[in-house]
């Protein structure tokens, strides 16, 4: 079961093209605010009209510009998990699941197994407010399952949570999650998020989508800035090729030779701080630095740097490698391993 999507829609100032497909699985959009992923989903779901395109959920066709097919939202069979669940607020927990049951001779059945299944039985008779943020959303997973949904579309479904709860809800929404058969699509910007609950990734950028990469591969090799900068790589420098596999890093005063062949367009290269190391002198793909400042945070401490020959600031994670009496002021060689190097497009 797969859900293919090739949209537009302008709204003048903004502009959304996006486009790419999503099989069984978690598939997280990923990008900043007001980049066009809840537009997105609410395009899939028919709440929206793109302007033109195609969207087609395993087979059916939900929305078709050229031949004039739109669809319903009732008729798409897609569960729709809004960022405030969107419970109904003078209908018990029992009552908002049953309202989600399209059998109404089963209905009762159908309603006590989702109960059942979301542990949520305790809360049968009890109003949305009265019940926690965790309890919420379960209510408002079941009563999006109890219409036997063949896609489901989550737009960002802890942003109302407070920061205690969160992580004991994201476990339960993993485990609920893996149990769907169809494809599931998450709106975040959180790359922790995406971490911890996609498996695919499509990153939007200013209303632009990119090409669907494993969530290994947008971490270990993103290919265009946008990309790399939602990854949380924080030191990027504007760059040139020069030809022979080499490119300068025009901010940090400095020539790389990466790994691996940078791209036809070139813009920046990127380096993670925790992959900056410490060395003894200059070399290949080393350049000498000043301290500008430590950093203690809750995980360690960070190194803010500045390249004596450029200009920018580079952070270095404390490590093995680091220099336990750097201090403000101090002179170090760093290395920029070539294996660690990112080069990306300017998209």
């Amino acid at each position: 079961m797969g859900l293919r999507v090739e949209i537009e829609k302008n709204y003048g100032a903004f502009c959304l093209e996006a486009a790419f497909t999503a099989e069984e699985g978690v598939t997280g959009l990923l990008g900043a605010s007001g980049c066009g992923k809840s537009v997105t989903l609410r395009c899939i779901a028919g709440v929206e009209r793109p302007d033109r395109g195609y969207i087609e959920l395993d087979g059916r066709v939900l929305f078709d510009s050229v031949k004039k097919i739109n669809l319903p939202p009732q008729r798409r069979r897609v569960g729709y998990l809004f960022q405030n669940y969107a419970l109904f607020p003078t209908m018990t927990v029992e009552q908002n699941i049953a309202a989600g049951v399209r059998d109404r001779n089963g209905r009762r059945e159908e309603t006590e197994r989702l109960m059942a299944s979301f542990q949520l039985e305790e809360c049968r008779g009890k109003y949305p407010r009265q019940i926690s943020g965790g309890q919420q959303q379960r209510t408002a997973l079941a009563r999006i399952l109890a219409s036997r949904p063949e896609a489901l579309l989550l737009d960002e479904p802890f942003s109302a949570l407070d920061s205690y709860l969160k992580w004991q809800v994201e476990l339960e929404l993993l485990e609920r999650l893996s149990q769907f058969s169809g494809p599931v699509l998450f709106v975040t910007h959180s790359r922790d998020e995406i971490c911890s609950q996609c498996r695919r990734v499509c990153v939007l950028d200013r209303g632009k989508s990119q090409p669907v990469q494993t969530v290994e591969e947008l971490f270990s090799a993103p290919a265009t800035l946008s990309a790399c900068r939602l990854s949380g790589c924080e030191n990027l420098s504007r760059a040139r090729m020069l030809g022979d596999g080499r490119v300068e890093a025009e901010d940090w005063g400095v020539v790389l030779t990466p790994a691996a062949p940078p791209p036809e367009r070139l813009s920046h290269v990127g380096i993670r701080a925790r992959s900056l190391r410490t060395v003894p002198g200059p070399g290949i793909n080393r350049l000498l630095c000043r301290v500008v400042r430590r950093v203690k945070g809750v995980s360690g401490v960070t190194l803010l740097l500045t390249p004596v020959t450029g200009g920018g600031v580079l952070r270095m994670e404390w490590g093995e490698n680091t220099s336990a009496m750097a201090e403000r002021g101090e002179e170090l060689w760093v290395e920029l391993p070539p294996q660690a190097l990112m080069s990306l497009s300017g998209t």
